[in-house]
């Protein structure tokens, strides 16, 4: 018997000793390919999924390579039926290949023409056969009978191979994953109209990990960065660029974040000014390089999405979708029609809380690079952080509103306990000088905060001039406490910011506990380590929703210390 942090069960879960010597070690190892599911104080559990095998494939990563993981870190046997499992889940990835061939093949719509693909070698891309292949004529015959599937082909070239309709190659590739067999996508990518980007030369370089994931997105065409806040996900986006060489459309979270792209790629890279358009509410420029807001495309007049056009109004040689994790369900849908370009997703981390993971693996491709945050801390690239949930008391005055209130409302009540400002002000005393944060969902919460500490306030109704002109002078020093709601939670570059209060969130949102963790991990001049708490009322859905929150964090290696409010 081993005697290593985990045990292996049979229905796929993975219990993680937390204090076993070893834990550090099989936490990562587990990040390649399984979930966090629970993470209480001792034991952690995570699940072995199949899109967690498919992407650790797509990664590069063997069946073997993880079995011999758990073989490695298990304190008993590992079940055979989990290892036989995996080596089988892991096998139907790539089995089926999404190709093109020869314009002039002959296509049957019957079940008997068994004619082979024609030589004709065409130069364009578009006079190609799109087709789905596999060397096993059982698992086509099995899809290709699938009712929704069944559409999507025209037909038969021979057993092993069948045309796929020219504009169904996103939505084949999400049912296939539905199915369960998902298909590798060799079929190629139109190179769009050539642009020449360069990387800058100065006093910088990519740094070895930034390197690897532009390498690996480059060797598959399409998929997706996995990097922490604050490791220069922007800069893995400017080497993609250089490297396709082609009219680029960048999609972000808002103008803000519109506006650091803009001056980053203007810093790290060849383009000047008159290259790089935004399109947002306020400015619609079309570029050689554009960027563009989730919200503007996903914006309607009169019934209708008024902006998608711009998904083709140029011939784009790639699409960044930054913070890919919050891409919206429309652009999901004209994603699906985009595949012939390349796509490149960024994000820190792949937790969607919609659980529409697998069309990302799908449309946008799947896992080409992940940095665990813990690597990359050691490497002294993000910061460390310390985390604290500091649990409060619901005042007995809130506490009949919070018994009697709908379920819909509980948390809003919870969250918003007065009780908490007193605790946010005694941590502000704690850290004197520090460039503090408070952040939180409700706005008429934020602004009784910022009232009490005066501070001043920024959310989704100030203007955009304006919430620059705070974050610049948060940067500068000139100011040390902004009070944010969630518009702080995604691109915002605060370098400085060692301290962050999460007075309340988007329920049990992992995503946004990430993104706000993150907003303090640009490493510290002078190598402070940053806090992060989260005020949470005690016994009420506020502790229970704030469990779910942290799984992420907990699954990259940032324990919470639980502390009572009376011990600050």
């Amino acid at each position: 018997m081993n005697l290593g942090p985990l045990i292996v069960q049979s229905d796929h879960t993975v219990l993680l000793e937390v204090a076993h010597p070893d834990a550090e070690d099989a936490r990562h190892a587990l990040a390649v390919f399984a979930e966090l599911e629970r993470a209480p104080e001792h034991i952690h559990t995570y699940r072995v999924t199949r899109l967690g095998l498919w992407n650790a494939r797509a990664a590069g990563h063997t069946a073997e390579e993880i079995v011999a993981t758990l073989d490695r870190y298990a304190k008993f046997p590992v079940p055979s039926q989990v290892s036989s499992e995996i080596g089988e889940t892991m096998r139907r990835y790539g089995r089926l290949t999404i190709e093109r061939v020869g314009g002039d093949s002959h296509i049957s719509t019957g079940s008997t023409d068994d004619t082979a693909p024609g030589e004709h070698q065409p130069e364009r891309l578009d006079e190609w056969q799109l087709v789905l292949r596999s060397d096993d004529a059982a698992i086509l015959r099995e899809v290709s009978s699938a009712k929704k599937i069944a559409p999507l082909l025209a037909g038969k070239i021979d057993e092993f191979t069948f045309p796929v309709e020219p504009w169904a190659r996103g939505e084949l590739k999400q049912q296939l994953v539905a199915r369960g067999w998902p298909a590798e996508d060799l079929a190629g990518y139109t190179p769009g109209e050539p642009y020449d980007i360069e990387l800058a030369q100065g006093d910088w370089h990519m740094r070895d990990y930034q390197q690897k994931a532009v390498d690996a997105f480059a060797a598959g065409g399409s998929g997706v960065v996995v990097l922490p806040c604050g490791a220069g996900k922007t800069i893995v986006g400017a080497g993609a660029m250089a490297a396709v060489g082609a009219k680029t459309l960048i999609l972000v979270t808002n103008a803000v974040s519109a506006r650091q792209w803009r001056d980053e790629l203007l810093k790290r890279t060849s383009l000047e000014p008159e290259d790089i358009g935004e399109y947002s509410g306020q400015v619609k420029e079309v570029k050689p390089v554009t960027i563009a807001t989730y919200q503007i495309l996903t914006s309607k007049r009169a019934g209708k999405y008024a902006h998608l056009s711009l998904l083709n109004v140029e011939d784009w040689g790639l699409i960044v979708y930054d913070e890919v994790h919050l891409l919206p369900a429309p652009v999901f849908k004209l994603t699906a029609e985009l595949q012939a370009r390349r796509r490149i997703g960024l994000t820190a981390t792949l937790v969607r809380e919609d659980g529409r993971e697998g069309d990302v693996f799908s449309l946008i491709g799947p896992k080409r690079y992940d940095a665990p945050w813990k690597d990359i801390e050691a490497q002294g690239f993000i910061a460390p952080a310390a985390c604290f949930e500091i649990r409060v008391d619901l005042p007995e005055s809130e506490r009949f509103d919070y018994s009697v209130a709908e379920d819909q409302d509980r948390y809003r009540l919870a969250a918003s306990a007065s009780t908490k400002q007193q605790v946010a002000k005694r941590i502000i005393e704690k850290h004197p000088g520090e460039s503090v944060l408070v952040i939180g969902q409700y706005i008429d919460q934020l602004e009784d905060f910022a009232e009490a500490l005066q501070a001043d306030l920024i959310t989704g109704q100030t203007p955009v001039d304006e919430r620059e002109r705070l974050f610049g002078a948060f940067r500068s020093g000139e100011i040390k406490l902004l009070v944010v709601s969630k518009v702080a939670n995604f691109s915002v570059d605060l370098p400085d910011a060692s301290v962050a209060i999460q007075i309340s969130g988007s329920f049990g949102s992992r995503q946004e506990e990430a993104q706000r963790l993150g907003r303090l991990l640009r490493p510290k001049g002078d190598g402070l380590t940053a806090s992060f708490y989260t005020l949470v009322t005690r016994d009420t859905v506020d502790q229970d929703f704030a469990q779910n929150r942290q799984r992420f964090l907990a699954e990259q290696g940032y324990a919470y210390t639980i502390l009572d409010a009376a011990e600050l």
